[in-house]
């Protein structure tokens, strides 16, 4: 039997709970890793809560990201042999191949052999975070060397995988956060200019550090009324990539932004990655080699042990971290 954690109701992190059930052997296509490290991320969050992309059906697992060591391989898997020390990219469908366990099964395709200078611990803070950014940065906004490029919502694990993934490729990063209190933290995380929405003037402040000329590329996880406050901070032909919906509230649509600077205003889901293998072949490639260089370092706020998931995912919901929070195994 194989501790996991399973909730069998929509609920706050009280409804997490840790059960011993039997794990089959992988599937053809599968590899099956003992965890040693978790990711935790706001998808499982929503999940939980019922309000994400995808129902539960009870009882249900969860869990997107981890690190661990091969257990046993499908009988079509290649490239792994038991004992390599592998990490996670998140898949398809959490319920279906959840991380939230000491014994997990996931199709080989979203398993990686990590570089070696990584902790399990930094491994299973790494692949939610940098597939996110890079898809958008990288894949799809064509950040290159002289853009700037505005981060919103920027103490969260793929605001910070931005700010890396950003200044890898020689972009200025704009970091925003609701007030000062952050700041200091950000820039030391990799931030260039910070800026406190409700103390600041966005797009005056990001005109002023941009020359006039605005940021080329936003990359947002908010929505809601920010959008408009967002537009006006763009440059001429900018691109703002939409991750995510934490406002509740519904903005109006800034149609003179965008027809004055022909913006291009983009849903944006990481699943535009990791279900096309020539575009997650070449996340990995250049995530993989990020990391083993140290451009790509996966910064950590706090670790649990297994037993305190549901402290974990409070402090989670707190949002008073900077960076990943992991559980241990």
């Amino acid at each position: 039997m194989t501790r996991v954690v399973r909730f069998h109701e929509y609920g706050d992190p009280s409804v997490l709970r840790i059960e011993n059930i039997q794990v089959p052997a992988p599937a053809a296509d599968e590899v099956q890793i003992g965890v040693h490290a978790i990711g935790l991320n706001r998808a499982e969050v929503m999940f939980r809560k019922g309000a994400y992309l995808q129902d539960a059906v009870f009882p249900s697992q969860l869990g997107y990201e981890a690190a661990g060591t091969v257990k046993a391989l499908g009988s079509s898997v290649q490239g792994f042999a038991e004992g390599d020390a592998v990490s996670v990219i998140p898949t398809l469908d959490m319920a279906k191949w959840p991380t939230y366990g000491e014994v997990i099964n996931i199709p080989a395709r979203h398993v990686v052999k990590h570089p070696a200078n990584l902790s399990f611990e930094q491994a299973a803070a790494s692949w939610m975070q940098y597939v996110t950014a890079w898809g958008a940065l990288i894949e799809q906004a064509k950040l290159t060397a002289g853009d700037f490029v505005i981060v919103s919502a920027a103490s969260s694990s793929v605001g910070i995988a931005a700010f890396q993934i950003a200044r890898s490729v020689g972009a200025t990063v704009i970091a925003t956060t609701r007030t000062n209190a952050k700041a200091k933290a950000l820039r030391e995380a990799g931030a260039h200019h910070v800026i406190a929405t409700a103390e600041e003037d966005l797009a005056a402040r990001v005109m002023e550090i941009t020359g006039g000329k605005g940021a080329r590329v936003v990359f947002d996880p908010i929505g809601g009324p920010e959008i408009a406050r967002l537009a006006a901070a763009m440059a001429v032909g900018g691109i703002l990539l939409e991750y995510g919906a934490l406002s509740p509230d519904e903005g109006p649509f800034p149609q003179f932004a965008v027809l004055g600077k022909s913006l291009t205003l983009k849903g944006y889901l990481y699943t535009e990655i990791v279900s096309d293998d020539a575009i997650l072949d070449r996340a990995k490639a250049f995530i993989n080699e990020g990391l083993q260089s140290g451009a790509l370092n996966p910064l950590i706020s706090r670790t649990f042990p297994f037993d305190q998931v549901q402290e974990a995912t409070r402090f989670l919901e707190s949002n008073e971290q900077i960076g990943k929070i992991v559980v241990t195994l």
